[in-house]
């Protein structure tokens, strides 16, 4: 992480042998101490700006000046090369006419998360959900459907025995068979599948803890009936229509990008349970100094909320209560005046997010990185909408610097 430390220095006296060119280390070393008043993250950027984007958006309204207007950042072309050319195509094909069609219609993506093929329920829920897409008029179809891990709730593929990769398997081969009973979704939309950490290979040697990111989609073994499925829905609609359809399902990594009209949208899919890990490091405050810190930065007094335990377990839940009441310091509207503790949970993880720029500001024993491929996890400039599936935090929507930001929860 980058932390922006603001405070005063205070040298000691140099008789002491605290100043420089003291004995201590190679040259010597500065004595004194620095107090810190503030510990924060760096400012983040908005799209438009790092992109150098004027005006309002619309049809010919937004032009590319300054900034990096002319790098391509995703091999899509970049905004000053294609944006203009795009948006003209977007607001001829995509954008509504009436708010009535602005419920519906094309321009859709379904976000479905933790979808654990090893719970009945959630094949169940899941029927329930492509069901309502499949009963719509098929030029509404939704574009994209995202499905997201973990593809099982155990790494089932590190356990062995009778299960194991067989075990995994069938549970995609289920999956498949629900998939196939809606052609109609299969003929028109894309369909991505997001891993976590129980999915194979990865799981088979990490038994679902943290592997290195950015890791690969669910190999084509597991999934090869999925992608018969999809072959087949294309086949029945071009033998009855006599045209060509273009469903398909995509094996993708995590995390992975979604470009849209080119550099015009990007939307960022990651799963990972990132709240768990930040609690972990995060720095326990009492209680009236997080409130005598929010009078001082004129941001409304609210109070932590105080959980109703039992007194022999007071002290073992203390350092949990006081990290789920711990205050964000997001700007928030006057009248707002109690936050619930779910939504500021939600802002300090986004807010951590996207002014780090970074998916993974965690140590390498936490999180590892594949450093090779560290680059696919910036987020600079910051991306149209970010997905972070996190089943350790609330669903949530909160949009920051104009980066829209969702957590979908659990399908069950």
């Amino acid at each position: 992480m980058i932390v922006l430390v603001d405070g005063t220095y205070e040298e000691e006296d140099h008789n002491a042998g605290g100043g420089l060119g003291g004995v201590g280390g190679v040259g010597g070393t500065i004595g004194g101490k620095f107090i810190g008043f503030f510990i924060g993250g760096p400012p983040c950027e908005r799209r438009k700006v790092t992109l150098g984007l004027t005006g309002a958006d619309g049809e010919g309204g937004m032009t590319a000046g300054g900034g990096f207007g002319w790098v391509d950042f995703l091999g899509v072309g970049s905004e000053r090369a294609v944006g203009s050319k795009m948006r003209k195509l977007e607001q001829k094909l995509l954008r509504p006419s009436s708010v009535e069609e602005a419920l519906g219609g094309r321009g859709r993506m379904i976000i479905v998360g933790e979808l654990n093929l090893d719970q009945p329920r959630t094949l169940q829920a899941l029927k329930k959900l492509l069901g309502l897409y499949a009963a719509e008029p098929e030029e509404d179809t939704p574009m994209t459907f995202v499905l997201m891990g973990n593809f099982v709730q155990h790494a089932v593929m590190a356990r062995g025995g009778s299960g194991g990769s067989i075990e995994y398997k069938e549970y995609f081969d289920g999956l498949a068979q629900t998939l196939s009973d809606y052609p109609t979704l299969l003929q028109s939309a894309t369909f991505i599948f997001v891993p976590g950490d129980n999915d194979g290979w990865a799981s088979s040697f990490s038994a679902g803890a943290a592997t290195p990111l950015p890791r690969q989609g669910v190999p084509d073994m597991f999934t090869s009936r999925i992608k018969r499925a999809f072959a087949t829905a294309n086949a029945e609609a071009e033998k009855e229509r006599g045209k060509r359809t273009d469903g398909e399902a995509i094996l993708t990594s995590n995390p992975s990008r979604l470009s849209l009209f080119g550099p015009t949208h990007e939307i960022i899919l990651l799963r990972d349970n990132m709240t768990g890990r930040l609690r972990r490091t995060a720095i326990k405050f009492s209680s009236t100094t997080v409130v005598d810190e929010d009078e001082e930065m004129g941001l409304p007094n609210t109070p932590p909320p105080q959980a109703a335990t039992a007194p022999d377990a007071v002290a073992e839940m203390e350092i949990d209560d006081e990290v789920e009441a711990a205050t964000s310091h997001v700007p928030q509207a006057a009248e707002d005046s109690t936050v619930s503790s779910d939504l500021h949970a939600a802002r300090k993880l986004v807010k951590t997010i996207l002014d780090q720029g970074y998916l993974a500001p965690f140590g390498m024993g936490i999180r590892p990185v594949l450093w090779d491929y560290a680059s696919s996890l910036q987020v600079y400039p910051l991306p149209t909408a970010m997905v972070l599936a996190d089943t350790e935090s609330p669903a949530f929507c909160v949009t920051y610097e104009g980066c829209h930001v969702m957590n979908p929860g659990s399908i069950v």
